[in-house]
């Protein structure tokens, strides 16, 4: 690790980068705390006030955190700022909000040149805004299903985070430590990009197109290869299930030997298994979307509403429409 003593040379004395976090509430702590604290250890390193900061919230009063934390604005949407790079963060169920003066006040920035990121639930947001076409990006795995129902013909992508031109997205966690590396080391060089991953003790930096998610051998603890082989491809067709039989075949071996194999490494049955990953898939899509249980049953691989409820009801206990939420606090004003 870097000594805090230590300068790193920094050649260009410019007025410093200014850079705008717009919080959105219930945003997500983490991944804003690892988008902003690589700013100020390139300015501690460098001994440089290569970048600044302001924190912006809807309407000037402070943005809670998921977690409760609230953070004190610099700024409300609409405020003259002169922004180099604007992120917005946003987290919980970024698919409730619809506040259009928001919208309005992004595409203005864009307009004025300012390079727009997102962070986690961030890049719904933008997508919301129509700023999000004809750019790759990514989201949180957790947003992906609702957002691909919602903006099916938009270029998501699976990946840790994506600069495309004047598009920076993050899915979230400590990814933006990754992603504000690749940023440091463009515009001020890969030896104090280093540096600063070195002093957040990161061992190794990961690159954009990284997964997001663990490998599913480490993710269920399980090391065999055909089982893992099946379950990858059931978590891939969610929407059109494929038949039993096929699965079997994909592992080259019996439909007895592969029942016996889910019972051995997962405790329950193929079946149970796959209605399992699509009643998971449901719940994400009813909390997160507007679409009607029917569009939501069909979207999961069931063939009517009622077959769908019924199921629904026997996994989590309530019925669909109990997990439709209010509306995200400030949507509609």
């Amino acid at each position: 690790m870097l000594d805090s003593d230590i300068r790193l040379p920094v050649s260009d004395d410019s007025a410093p980068t200014h850079v705008g976090f717009l919080l959105i509430p219930d945003f997500a702590l983490l991944p804003y705390a690892s988008a902003i604290e690589p700013l100020r250890a390139a300015n501690r390193l460098s001994g440089h006030s290569l970048y600044r900061w302001s924190h912006i919230s809807i309407d000037g009063t402070p943005a809670p955190a998921s977690n409760g934390v609230a953070i004190a604005p610099d700024a409300n949407i609409g405020a003259e700022l002169r922004l180099d790079y604007l992120f917005v963060c946003a987290g919980g169920n970024p698919a409730l909000f619809h506040h259009q003066p928001t919208f309005s006040w992004l595409r203005q920035q864009a307009r004025r040149g300012v390079r727009i990121g997102g962070v986690s639930g961030g890049p719904y947001l933008l997508a919301r805004a129509n700023l999000l076409s004809g750019y790759r990006f990514t989201i949180h795995w957790e947003h992906a299903a609702a957002f691909l129902e919602e903006y099916p013909d938009l270029d998501l992508r699976r990946s840790l985070y994506e600069i495309d031109r004047d598009r920076l997205t993050c899915s979230g966690g400590t990814a933006p430590l990754d992603m504000m590396h690749a940023v440091i080391a463009r515009e001020h060089g890969s030896e104090l990009a280093l540096a600063v991953s070195e002093w957040f003790l990161q061992t190794q930096v990961r690159e954009g197109a990284d997964p997001q998610r663990m490998k599913l051998r480490e993710r269920l603890g399980i090391a065999h290869a055909p089982l893992l082989r099946v379950i990858g491809r059931m978590e891939q067709t969610i929407e059109n299930p494929e038949p039993r039989e096929a699965l079997a075949r994909l592992a080259n071996v019996s439909l007895r030997q592969l029942e016996r194999l889910f019972r051995q490494h997962l405790g329950r049955s193929l079946g149970e298994h796959y209605l399992g990953l699509r009643l998971d898939r449901a719940r994400d899509l009813l909390r997160q979307t507007s679409l009607s249980v029917l569009e939501i049953a069909l979207a999961c691989g069931f063939a009517s509403a009622s077959h769908f409820s019924r199921s629904y009801s026997g996994r989590f206990g309530y019925p669909p429409r109990s997990e439709r939420l209010p509306q995200h606090p400030i949507a509609r004003r």
